[in-house]
């Protein structure tokens, strides 16, 4: 082969390396993604390049006084962990208006609790409360330390002298019916209309007054979701929202049985929190 005619094809041949293209993410919602920067429609947060590696960053609840009665003043504090090297973390990010979520949940699933500890200048957060009954807790922190992913840690706090009896899963039965807040009317319809574990299934809730509906710390709800043993915890936030009456949750239950919702929805400055039982089939 000629020269002239070898030097074309050694110019296709060499190419500039092309860059990947990069998929920016929603860290809280990763199935929101952009070929481009900027934020989440769903939740607000700022999509980052890539999601961060999925590692666990432990949770330790301190409690004080150590022994306390129901209806006593208790001091929750919690110290997030680096997994990396074992030290407390002192940088979070903040997600929906807070550094930190924290959900209370009694055993019998009667006792509910949205709440926000408040970051320490040593890195703890501090939650001050007082526990309504004997019996244990299910508490659920949600929070994003800088450098790692958005995390959900679980710890299970016994009240002294939580009679063993108390440890058995409540009975709940199927409650669809529709639910009066502080100032709105809540109803709820699935599809499909029966559950199945493992699969996804949309929750289509409707307010009622439908005005004056608010963003309630950053999202036009929240939503709790958890199995009658609390061993299932989900939350999460509005997959299609507008301001509207109209709010649609997608949810994948992870196992058969009956699971409890709590769903927060700001209207006129009141959070109406309302609840239901939902039956999920095996597939």
């Amino acid at each position: 082969m000629r020269r002239r005619e070898l030097l074309p094809l050694l110019a296709a041949a060499w190419q500039e390396p092309q860059e990947t293209p990069v998929d920016w993410v929603c860290p809280m919602d990763p199935d929101v993604r952009s070929k481009t920067p900027g934020t989440c429609p769903r939740c607000g947060m700022k999509l980052t390049p890539g999601l961060p590696d999925q590692v666990q960053y432990p949770m330790l609840l301190t409690v004080a006084p150590r022994l306390f009665k129901p209806g006593q003043t208790v001091d929750l504090r919690f110290e997030i962990l680096d997994p990396k090297n074992g030290r407390r973390c002192t940088r979070f990010l903040v997600v929906h208006e807070k550094l930190f979520h924290l959900f209370l949940i009694s055993g019998d699933l009667r006792y509910f609790a949205h709440e926000h500890p408040e970051p320490q200048a040593d890195g703890t957060f501090l939650f001050r409360t007082q526990l309504p009954k004997s019996g244990f807790y299910r508490v659920l922190g949600d929070f994003y330390p800088a450098g790692g992913a958005p995390q959900m840690a679980v710890q299970t706090l016994f009240t002294p002298g939580s009679p063993l009896d108390g440890l058995a899963p409540p009975h709940l039965l199927a409650d669809m019916a529709a639910k009066q807040g502080v100032n709105t009317l809540v109803t709820l319809a699935t599809e499909p209309a029966e559950p199945i574990a493992g699969l996804k299934t949309l929750l289509f809730f409707t307010l009622s007054p439908g005005a004056r509906i608010e963003p309630y710390l950053g999202a036009w709800g929240h939503l709790l979701a958890a199995s009658a043993d609390l061993i299932d915890l989900i939350h999460t936030h509005p997959f299609i929202a507008a301001g509207g009456p109209q709010i649609q949750f997608n949810i994948v239950f992870p196992r058969p049985g009956m699971y409890r919702l709590w769903a927060q929805f700001q209207r006129d400055g009141q959070v109406n929190t309302t609840v239901f039982n939902i039956s999920v089939k095996a597939l």
